[in-house]
């Protein structure tokens, strides 16, 4: 079956598996034969931010918000580049930075992560910056002005979950979550305690 220009159109099997973006192959050939460019973009571009969380979960960690999991229910996950200095990524390769208490708010169309803590470079002398210093982050203006609009219609929280590299650049975890109730914390520490239990009953006696 071909179109009125005597293009094929685009068929299921053409997008790559479980996800809504086309597959590279297929941008590639259908790109040469005249697909508009932002054609390609309306199917590819709403998954690709958390398409490119999703591929570097497993990337190691160079600090965690485990206050975050505890206090919020993490519905989505992005990446975040940041706008960093020198000695502030210096620190941060060393481990000392720490995400406890952070958030992030979104001012003017720009997306800050604020309450970040990175640790002076202890070689920084007079180019260290302030410890807590609002960190700009870097990503798409219609992803945030997305996330934007789920703050404010759905009252949820942006929030810094991790921190860690990705080809020497360093990268935030950023949280789309939504609060946790009393109730919700009693239920999470309960199933945790549970699951505690079994794990000592499970192992081993010397």
């Amino acid at each position: 079956m071909r179109t009125a220009t005597g293009r094929s159109p685009l068929r299921r099997k053409d997008f790559a598996p479980g996800t809504g973006s086309v597959s590279k192959t297929i941008l590639t050939h259908r790109a040469l034969r005249g697909i508009p460019s932002f054609f390609i973009f309306h199917f590819s571009f709403e998954r690709a931010v958390t398409e490119v969380a999703a591929a570097n979960k497993d990337v190691p960690r160079v600090a965690q918000n485990k206050k975050a999991y505890h206090d919020f229910f993490v519905l989505e996950t992005y990446e975040a580049g940041i706008a960093l200095f020198g000695t502030e990524v210096k620190s941060i390769r060393k481990g000392r930075v720490n995400l406890k208490d952070s958030w992030c708010n979104i001012v003017n169309g720009e997306i800050f992560a604020n309450g970040m803590h990175i640790s002076p470079y202890e070689q920084g002398n007079i180019f260290n910056r302030d410890p807590m210093r609002p960190k700009k982050l870097l990503m798409h203006k219609k992803e945030i002005a997305r996330l934007y609009a789920e703050v404010k219609q759905q009252g949820l929280t942006l929030i810094p979950l991790s921190i860690y590299f990705v080809n020497g650049r360093a990268k935030l975890e950023v949280g789309l979550c939504k609060g946790k109730k009393n109730y919700d914390k009693r239920e999470a520490q309960a199933k945790k305690d549970a699951q505690r239990d079994i794990d000592r009953a499970a192992r081993p006696k010397l």
